[in-house]
Parts: structure tokens; sequence; C-alpha cells
């Protein structure tokens, strides 16, 4: 497992990643990406029990990993190729014509690290909880791990998954909730505010964590917690705080760049803040 310092070292490099993929075609969702990079790179460099070179869609015998919240795919697929599911250098081909890196994760493609497609918010917890009680059935002793949106949890469907989850003690589960208050038309609490998550969940029999999703040291601490809580009858739910747009200081504390690329200029004023790291980019 890595070290906090290899973590923040390749954190870094993720964020300069989807700052590069989302430039170079003008087109992506950076916000959510920035603010999700230090749990991807904690899941996927520490936590997850998984095997790069020897994918297989049915994740037997490994952790699996759902994305519900798709459209933060630039963070994903840095994690995935620097993890070793694909070469680092096809992380240029991002939403360009005929390549595997779709602007929302496909399995047409047939992309290495890509299980479901999960361009319709709502539906990825729903499928969560499905690989969650098929590994039970099939006596795999492996985790589930999915990610959502706080404005994804406007969705219907989400809570009916949260709802079936904690009644079928899919206690293999564990849900993180990327809480930045920020969705595509505004503030969550303006669009449609849902109060206190964490209450919400409990409610329904999840058992409730909460972390600082861009604190590495916090990551480190909490996630050992909610992992301990599995096997128990109960789903696992971390609300985890983030801000949209980290590590770039004009992208934070808005929805602005919810799904907006940066010009030439705010290019070079983002990478100024994001210090090159030894693994290169791609």
């Amino acid at each position: 497992m890595a070290t906090v310092q290899e973590l923040k070292t390749i954190a870094t490099q993720v964020r300069r990643d989807i700052i590069r993929m989302v430039h170079a075609v003008q087109s992506g969702h950076p916000g959510g990406s920035l603010g999700c990079a230090d749990w991807f790179t904690a899941l996927f460099f520490h936590f997850m029990r998984h095997n790069p070179s020897t994918f297989r869609m049915d994740g037997k015998g490994e952790d699996v990993f759902i994305l519900s919240n798709g459209h933060i795919s630039p963070v994903y697929y840095s994690v995935l190729a620097r993890s070793g599911y694909f070469p680092v250098p096809e992380l240029s081909t991002f939403r360009k014509l005929n390549s595997r890196l779709q602007g929302h994760p496909a399995t047409h493609e047939h992309l290495p690290g890509i299980r479901v497609a999960t361009g319709s918010l709502g539906q990825g917890l729903s499928v969560a909880v499905g690989v969650a009680l098929a590994k039970k059935l099939d006596q795999d002793p492996h985790i589930v791990y999915c990610n959502t949106g706080d404005g994804e949890l406007q969705e219907g469907q989400i809570w009916e998954a949260v709802m079936f989850a904690a009644h079928q003690k899919t206690d293999n589960l564990l849900v993180t909730v990327d809480f930045n208050l920020q969705q595509i038309d505004g503030s969550t609490v303006d669009v449609m505010g849902l109060s206190e998550f964490g209450s919400k969940f409990a409610s329904f029999g999840w058992e409730v964590l909460h972390m600082n999703g861009n604190d590495m040291e916090d990551i480190l601490r909490v996630i050992p917690q909610a992992q301990a809580k599995l096997g128990n009858g109960k789903p696992v739910v971390v609300i985890m705080k983030t801000e949209m747009g980290e590590g770039v200081d004009f992208m934070t504390g808005t929805h602005a760049w919810h799904g907006k690329a940066p010009n030439d200029e705010q290019f070079a004023k983002a990478m100024a803040q994001l210090p090159e790291t030894p693994l290169g980019d791609y």
C-alpha cells in the first residue's frame, strides 16, 4: 500500500491529468473530478483489492468499484490508467471520436476497469447493490465500493436502492457521497436541498460515517473504520465533504466548473498551481 506522501503525489498528478484531458477537447467535467481526486487515489492505490493486469468483467475474487455519478469520468480514467488498467498515454484520447474514453464511462468500447455504463445519474447505486448481492451469493468476501454525488441524491431511484440495500442486509457495500454542495445548475441547497444526508441514510438502516474527502490523513483514518463496520448486517455510507475544483483556486466554491473546460489562459494558471510530479504527464 502507498504511503500518505505517495498518495498525495499521485493525487496531484491525477489533478494534472484531469485539467489536461478537459482542456485538450474543451469538454468535460473538471469540478467534481478535482474534488474527488484524493478519495479516488486512496481507493485505487491503498484500499481496493483489485487486479488491473487481469481485469474481468464479472469482478469475481476482487473488490469492485461502481462510479454512479459517471460525469466525473476524468478522475476515474486517470486513476484507472495510473494504476495499470490501460496505458497512460491513452488519456490523450479523452472524449475524441472512436476513443475508449467516452465522456461518461461506457462498456461498448471495452475499456478495462469499466463494468457498467453510468451516464444516467441515479442508477449506479442500484447496480452496486446488485453486484454486492451477487458476491454474497458467490460467498465472495470482497467489498463493493460505489461513489455518488450529493446532487445525484435528488434522484428517486437512489432512495429505492438505499431502502433495498438495507432490507437485504447488503453489508459488503461501502458507498461514498461526494458532498460538495454544488451541481450543474447551482448550489444543491438552492436546487433541491435535502438537508442532513447522514440522518436520512441512518433512518433507512445504514451505518453512517463522515470524512473530509480532501484530507488524505482523514481518508486513511475513516475508511478503515467504515470497512470494520461491514459484515454486520448493514450497508455503510461515508458522507465525504469535498470542494468542487479542489486544487485550483479559481475553480473552488462555485458550480461554474461543474461541466466547463478552461481556456488556454485558465489552463496555464491551473497547471501552475499543480506542481509537476515524478510520475510525469501523459
